[in-house]
């Protein structure tokens, strides 16, 4: 693709290094800044500065926030659960259900040899010494991790990890979405469907 200025080319190289951007989708947004006012193009690049060196990161539950202090506890948070993720977006999802009220633990990835991610760049001995330096108070563990194999080795080094503590360890359910089409549905998530069925009640 030919650019009608070096300007535009480099600026159209960066923005397609986000996630999910083309080089056409990245030429029109520079486009776009370059014809919108230039107020608003300085804005959008101090809004970007300013998240990329003020955003914070809690010291104990690595949930992105404004402060290194833990976010997790508030008066209606249910201290005795943990769910643990992958990251920030999989907490506002599970907050965004509104069918959960304890803390979280965000790991920072999950366990993948081929990219070169072991246990050790992940967030799992912080929290074996949350769950240490809290042995009463913190009942159960929920995984809430993706149906992936990378997912499901992470939740099984967890498991190891946790196994001498006397917790509660529980997984989120897989199962078919609801709208789904069973016919459309992948032989294990239908099998894990059928494995994991629960009482149907009319009442």
């Amino acid at each position: 693709m030919e650019y009608p200025s070096k300007l535009i080319e480099e600026a159209v190289n960066e923005i397609s290094k986000l996630p999910g951007i083309g080089k056409k989708t990245a030429l029109r947004l520079a486009l776009h800044l370059l014809k919108s006012k230039e107020s608003d193009t300085e804005q959008l690049s101090e809004a970007l500065i300013k998240l990329r060196k003020e955003t914070r990161y809690c010291g104990t539950c690595h949930v992105i926030s404004h402060t290194t202090d833990c976010t997790c506890r508030t008066i209606k948070t249910d201290t005795s659960l943990i769910c643990v993720v992958e990251d920030t977006p999989d907490v506002m999802a599970i907050q965004n259900t509104g069918q959960y009220n304890g803390m979280f633990h965000v790991l920072g990835g999950v366990i993948s040899p081929i990219d070169g991610i072991g246990p050790d760049e992940l967030k799992i001995e912080s929290l074996v010494q949350r769950i240490q330096n809290a042995p009463e108070e913190i009942k159960e563990i929920v995984l809430a991790l993706s149906p992936t194999m990378e997912g499901d080795t992470t939740a099984f080094y967890i498991t190891k990890k946790l196994k001498d503590f006397n917790l509660k360890i529980t997984t989120i359910a897989r199962g078919i979405p609801i709208g789904g089409e069973l016919e459309y549905a992948d032989e294990v998530t239908l099998g894990r469907s059928i494995m994991t069925r629960s009482v149907y009640s009319a009442d």
